[in-house]
């Protein structure tokens, strides 16, 4: 039998790559009895800084595991099934938005794309409001990961 090819590492500048490349990921959080919980999440990557932001709701079970276990993972698909980047860290949970355009709204409004921005921006910031966001920022200490290179 063949041994095919085998999976490659990718540098931290092609694993930066992917996860600015795609939206959404798995974010995995640790339960009380230790097992993972994963979720798909929209997310938004922020290189300079090595961090991961997510919008979610102050009553997920996701921000109730963060804020008593901090340790974290986005696991994001590469352009194939074959590749993948996995990001590592401790996430914070910031407070809840409850002024429309606090520093909170504001943080969650700029995870948007400019393109993407809704028209209606003071709009936007009281539904933020009205659905008690958070902001979730994962700080990035490990990226992995690996692509595999075959003929198709």
């Amino acid at each position: 039998m063949t041994q095919g090819p085998t999976p490659r590492p990718l540098s931290d500048e092609a694993l930066s790559g992917v996860l600015g490349a795609q939206r959404f990921g798995t974010l995995a959080t640790v339960k009380r009895d230790g097992h993972p919980h994963l979720t798909t999440m929209l997310y938004s990557w922020d290189p300079g800084s090595r961090t991961v932001r997510f919008s979610t709701t102050a009553d997920r079970v996701k921000v109730g595991h963060l804020r008593r276990d901090p340790r974290a993972a986005l696991h994001v698909q590469g352009g194939d099934v074959w590749s993948f980047a996995v990001a590592e860290g401790e996430a914070e949970v910031s407070g809840t938005t409850t002024v429309p355009g606090d520093a909170v709204g504001r943080e969650l409004l700029g995870m948007i794309p400019r393109a993407e921005r809704p028209e209606d921006e003071d709009a936007f910031l009281r539904q933020l409001v009205a659905e008690r966001r958070v902001v979730v920022r994962l700080r990035v200490n490990r990226l992995y990961g690996t692509a595999l290179d075959i003929e198709r």
